[in-house]
């Protein structure tokens, strides 16, 4: 068992981690963007396993800072006061590090209403405030951030103090590890992050945490603040188990820490990865690990589902059913273990559809024993997923 985390570094006191390496995981031609990163730990003390997660505090980007001052008339200079503190900080510091500028709240249009000195503008945020239609005015709300508003109407002019006020605090981002401490060492960490880029009301946006380690934080200066977020989600402590993983995408992360950790204590349990992207050209990330690691048994059995990669999409469920007899004889028979990671909305709940299929069809099960059969594994463990 990894010794536990008892250092002084935590969520309420996060370490100034140093990125070693920041690298494209997968290729640049991609719909998508993908970062591998290599963090050191130093002397934090930090302890993880196989199946934690790295909490990161993110900083907004200093242009999205300055459009921000920009479109409500601050300076950046004007000192605020952040809840519970006894010190001011400047206006720029605490929108850089402390506070969200993401979407905002129906609170915060009222605010913006209350603050505006032009009496059209006032009508038209009183027009949206009192919208008798709730998807239309939760529409319209979702699709602006805090600079939008400003931006939109510019009489709006509130002290520094009062928007302060109004802020949500930046909360830390969760990040599924994706080495083992007995692979690389318990002072390195490995991350596997998607860049989120995406467009609403006409404005191209970028994900506040994942832009930041994956694009502006500094390589080679202690600069990115971290914990721990330790997890249940963990490889089986029976090192003979045989283990399913099933990680499209960047679910692809724990996984890679589960095979370097049964790689490290020299385990003789099976293991079978289920893989799934857009392109096999494009999108396969890690693609010589686990042809090494298949090449050399450590991994047993690899099967990947490229959705974009002929007429019809095929996903990982679509394999996972594909190979529903094996599926079953390793659940059942072998006493193995079976791990989702990744996106909860479709990916999971297709992939548990498809395990209650198998049940019914490989273990002879009604529609209600396989539903048990399921809940059992779960309950023992057996049956586990890290889905968001």
């Amino acid at each position: 068992m990894p010794e536990e985390n008892t250092c002084q570094y935590s969520k309420t006191n996060p370490y100034l981690a140093t990125i070693l390496v920041r690298s494209r995981a997968n290729a640049p031609e991609s719909q998508k963007e993908t970062v591998h990163l290599e963090i050191d730990l130093g002397k934090s003390g930090l302890v993880y396993k196989s199946g934690d997660s790295l909490g990161v505090f993110p900083r907004n980007s200093d242009k999205l800072v300055a459009a921000v001052l920009s479109a409500y008339g601050f300076t950046g200079d004007e000192p605020v006061l952040l809840p519970k503190a006894t010190e001011a900080i400047s206006l720029r510091a605490a929108l850089t590090t402390e506070l969200s500028l993401g979407v905002i709240s129906k609170k915060f249009v009222q605010f913006a209403r209350d603050n505006a000195g032009c009496d059209k503008q006032k009508a038209e945020l009183d027009a949206v405030l009192a919208n008798a239609d709730p998807v239309a005015q939760k529409s319209w709300i979702e699709a602006r951030h805090v600079v939008d508003i400003g931006e939109e109407f510019a009489s709006v002019r509130p002290a520094a103090q009062a928007f302060v006020d109004q802020l949500r605090k930046m909360a830390p981002r969760l990040y599924s590890i994706s080495s083992s401490p007995r692979f690389v060492g318990k002072d390195k960490v490995h991350l596997t992050v998607a860049v989120v880029r995406y467009e609403t009301n006409g404005r191209a946006r970028d994900g506040v945490c994942s832009t930041f380690i994956g694009e502006y934080a500094p390589v080679g200066v202690p600069a990115l603040p971290v914990f721990v977020a330790p997890s249940r989600f963990a490889p089986p402590a029976d090192l003979a188990a045989p283990m399913i993983m099933v990680g499209p995408g960047t679910g692809i992360a724990p996984f890679r820490s589960f095979v370097q950790d049964r790689a490290a204590q020299k385990a003789t349990g099976k293991n079978w990865l289920f893989f799934g992207d857009q392109r096999v050209k494009t999108d396969f990330l890690y693609q010589k690990e686990w042809e090494d690691a298949l090449a050399s048994g450590l991994l047993t059995r690899l099967d990947c589902a490229w959705s974009r990669d002929q007429a019809y999409k095929i996903y990982v469920q679509d394999k996972i059913r594909a190979a529903g007899a094996e599926v079953w004889k390793w659940l059942n028979d072998d006493g193995g273990y079976f791990f989702v990671c990744g996106d909860a909305k479709r990916m999971a709940k297709d992939v548990e559809t498809a395990l209650l299929e198998i049940c019914q069809k490989h273990g002879g099960l009604s529609e209600t024993d396989a539903a048990a059969k399921v809940k059992a594994w779960k309950t023992e463990g057996r049956y586990q997923k890290d889905v968001y």
